[in-house]
């Protein structure tokens, strides 16, 4: 056999060799993303898991959000959000007082990461974004989510003795926000204080009557109870005649609405609405999950517009893929949860850990690569989510929500573009194996 020969079969050989190498590690890596994606379609949600599984899994998102906080992450997203800072801060705190609420192992680290935040929050760059004129100062925006955090801090270090400096200042505060409220409703008629000059939307003040709320809770006080049934009454009036949920944005003069209800602020509200307000917010949740559910096969999200409604994103919702709020599902989320909605739940976790592309390394576990915190963090409140004022087993939601053969189309996707690889791998198995046997022995 001459050497130019020997060195044309050579090539060929390892030709092959390398066809048929390259052929495996695409089917073995395409068979890899159908198991990963198949498993992420059937995530477990925190209703499915126990309290030790839901940190387990909390904690590797929340080193995540450190190192983002750290890195300045926190000034990043205010570049992209008008509350981008905030609610970067105030989700991690909260997630974290959920965290130790469910393992008192976690507690002291718990406390001492939501204190961290509470202090961002209290500091300059927390406040730049809401004007020092509005009663309450800062607005209800502001005063609202950092009240509920410190009275979570209170909460979760034992009540007002073992935090005095928490409950002191949390105090002060909620009379405050209580006497801007009361001074709203006297004036107008209207429960909506503004979080911007001149802009009110009824999720804020949702937020902060739950504090308010929160703030007798932790005393066992009475002090606001007269004011909550006042807030609760004229927010009734108020609602969106369309949906019959809390609207999206009112008039700061007299609370009517401007704007009808939205997922985006609908999510947030229900959730906080629950704490004060269980029964209604209860059925609120059905209403609203009936109306905004997602008709988009494979797709269980949320629309931020109701069925029927097809308007584009903007400030508020960010992007909408097919009329869906990234973010609104996000939160409905945690609402599910709290719910006691279990289809809904599931769908939504599915959803999150199929989209979401997560990775975990170095104990950090991020979503698209990590270059949303805070859309990272607003998942990681949903997933910790926990009762505050109303355990959570006390409310469940009717039966609805998404259909369980949601997953159907992504499983449809997986036998239609799997098979194709593999039986490309055996064809050119087949032709190697061929072009291996003697001519002669071919023909008989």
């Amino acid at each position: 056999m001459s050497a130019t020969v020997h060195s044309r079969r050579l090539g060929r050989s390892v030709g092959r060799i390398t066809l048929v190498t390259g052929a495996a590690m695409v089917a073995l890596v395409a068979t890899l993303a159908a198991t990963i994606l198949t498993v992420r379609l059937h995530a477990r949600t925190p209703l499915d898991r126990s309290d030790a599984e839901v940190v387990a899994d909390a904690v590797p998102r929340l080193t995540f959000l450190r190192h983002a906080i750290d890195r300045g992450a926190d000034e990043e997203m205010q570049q992209l959000f008008p509350e981008g800072h905030f609610f970067l801060h105030v989700l991690y705190g909260l997630s974290w007082v959920d965290v130790g609420t469910r393992d008192p192992d976690q507690r002291d680290r718990a406390l001492t990461e939501s204190r961290r935040a509470l202090a961002a929050l209290d500091s300059t760059a927390g406040r730049a974004p809401f004007s020092p004129s509005l009663d309450p100062p800062y607005g209800v925006f502001h005063a609202g989510w950092s009240s509920w955090l410190r009275g979570g801090v209170v909460r979760l270090a034992g009540g007002p003795t073992a935090a005095p400096t928490e409950a002191t200042r949390l105090t002060s505060d909620i009379a405050a926000l209580a006497a801007a409220f009361d001074r709203q409703l006297t004036a107008t008629g209207s429960p909506f204080l503004p979080a911007y000059p001149g802009q009110a939307w009824p999720v804020d003040s949702t937020v902060g009557i739950a504090a308010v709320r929160l703030a007798d809770h932790l005393t066992g006080g009475t002090t606001y109870t007269e004011l909550t049934r006042r807030w609760l009454t004229a927010a009734d009036a108020r609602r969106d005649p369309a949906t019959g949920l809390l609207p999206h944005r009112v008039d700061p003069a007299d609370g009517q609405p401007v704007e009808g209800a939205r997922a985006t602020s609908q999510t947030m509200a229900l959730r906080f609405l629950r704490e004060v307000y269980p029964v209604e917010a209860t059925r609120d949740w059905a209403r609203f999950r009936d109306l905004f559910v997602s008709n988009v096969p494979g797709a269980p999200g949320l629309r931020e517009h109701p069925q029927g409604v097809d308007l584009p994103g903007d400030v508020d919702s960010g992007p909408l893929i097919f009329g869906l709020s990234a973010s609104a599902s996000a939160v409905a989320l945690g609402d599910a949860v709290l719910f006691g909605d279990r289809r809904s739940a599931n769908a939504l976790t599915g959803l999150a850990e199929t989209t979401g592309l997560a990775i975990e390394y170095d104990n950090q576990r991020r979503y698209l690569g990590g270059v949303l915190p805070v859309g990272d963090a607003f998942l990681t409140w949903s997933l910790t989510a926990t009762g505050w004022i109303v355990p959570t087993a006390d409310t469940v939601a009717p039966a609805g929500g998404p259909s369980p053969w949601w997953r159907l189309p992504w499983l449809l996707a997986v036998a239609l573009l799997l098979p194709p690889w593999w039986l490309l791998l055996w064809l050119i198995l087949a032709g190697t194996r061929a072009s291996q046997v003697p001519a002669g022995r071919r023909l008989r």
